[in-house]
Parts: C-alpha cells; sequence; structure tokens
C-alpha cells in the first residue's frame, strides 16, 4: 500500500497569514503607541539634566514573505526574539488559530481521506517545536481532520519522514529541494515556493486525485 504525506503549514495551515497578523498586533502597533517623554536625572544639588536615549528598535514588515527565512521579512532584535514570538509568546494564536489556506481545506482532506484510505496509508505530517505541537493538535481538531496518523518532525528529525511516505504533498522549500529519489513530491503553490520547480504542481487540494491518478500511472 502506498504511503501519502500531506503537510500542515502551506497545504492545510496558512500560517505565515496568522504571522503577519501578530505581528502587525503586538509588535508594530503596540510599539507605535508606546509613548516615550523626556527623561531626566537629579544630581545631589538639585540640578537636573535630560538623558539621551537612544532611538528605540523599529518593528516593520520588509518585504513580502517570499521565503521561510523570516527574519528576512519581518524586522525581529535577534534569532533568539523571534524563536520567543513563535515558539512561546503566541505559540496557541499562531499555530493553532491560524486560518486554513482555502475555506473547504478540511472538507476536501476528508473527501480525500474517504475516497483513498482503502488504498493509500495516508499521515498528516508537521514541523514543529515544544508547544506548537499541542497548538497544531487543536487547529487539526477545530477544523474536524479526520486523518488517523499524525506525525510530527523537526529541523534534525526531517529524514524520518521519507521513511513514513512515498508521496508528499508539501509547500516547504526545504523538502522541495531535497527530497530522495525514490520519493514522489507534489507542490502546493504558495509566494515562498513560487521560485521552486516541481513535475506536480497544485493550487488547491481539489487537484490533488486528479494529480495522484497522473502519479500512480507511472509509480
Amino acid at each position: 500500500m502506498k504511503k501519502i504525506g500531506i503537510e500542515v503549514n502551506g497545504v492545510l495551515r496558512d500560517t505565515i497569514e496568522k504571522f503577519t497578523q501578530l505581528y502587525q498586533k503586538y509588535l508594530i502597533d503596540n510599539n507605535q503607541n508606546e509613548f516615550v517623554g523626556q527623561i531626566f536625572k537629579i544630581d545631589i544639588s538639585g540640578n537636573t539634566e535630560e538623558i539621551v536615549q537612544s532611538e528605540p528598535f523599529k518593528y516593520e514588515i520588509l518585504s513580502d514573505v517570499t521565503s521561510l527565512d523570516l527574519k528576512s521579512h519581518f524586522s525581529f532584535q535577534s534569532q533568539d526574539e523571534l524563536y520567543s514570538f513563535l515558539f512561546e509568546d503566541y505559540t496557541m494564536e499562531v499555530f493553532g488559530h491560524a486560518p486554513s489556506t482555502e475555506l473547504s481545506t478540511f472538507n476536501l482532506l476528508n473527501e480525500i481521506y474517504y475516497d483513498l484510505r482503502n488504498d493509500y496509508d495516508l499521515t498528516i505530517l508537521s514541523d514543529e517545536i515544544g508547544k506548537s505541537k499541542p497548538a497544531t493538535l487543536f487547529f487539526l481538531s477545530k477544523f474536524g481532520c479526520l486523518l488517523e496518523k499524525i506525525v510530527f518532525y523537526s529541523e534534525s528529525t526531517k529524514n524520518i519522514i521519507w521513511d513514513e511516505i512515498d508521496i508528499l504533498l508539501t509547500a516547504n522549500p526545504n523538502l522541495l529541494l531535497n527530497k530522495p529519489v525514490d520519493k514522489v513530491l507534489i507542490k502546493f503553490n504558495t509566494k515562498y515556493n513560487k521560485h521552486i520547480n516541481s513535475e506536480y504542481e497544485i493550487n488547491s487540494l481539489s487537484e490533488f486525485k486528479g494529480v495522484l491518478k497522473k502519479i500512480t500511472q507511472y509509480v
């Protein structure tokens, strides 16, 4: 039985859209609303001297998201600050409450499950760290995902996914560029992977079964 993997980020969940909304709300808008007044120090004689402060760090959206290197598109003071934003401060908001990629994403996914489960082993795959795992489980349950098998992986364990699947539906540029020769990839088109060519591509889950039919004529 052929094994099919379907990724969460980019295919089922629009994580980038939610991240952008939260960045705008909590970092750009909040920091713009903060008033930084004059600060003075007083010496022992009662004389005052204004303390000149350095300019506060400016949070801003630097460019459209054309890659998954978020620090290239959103200003952060450090990589650690970006990590904290994603995986400590707003983990549930980003990964649990993100929208689906399409209004009908999970209707289409569950239809795929019903139509293919007797002939294919279907697995949900997701690149997660720490608290983003339960947040992703919440996301999947919230939208009524019916697939039984879910596999989490990270950058250090990503090679295990190739043991789980024969055909992978993904939007992840790293996976699209580094597939084993004996595996088949279907690219879910996004703004951040449009520079990558793939033999099989879809723009909607509604196209998946048609592409799969073409693939199975040859593999």
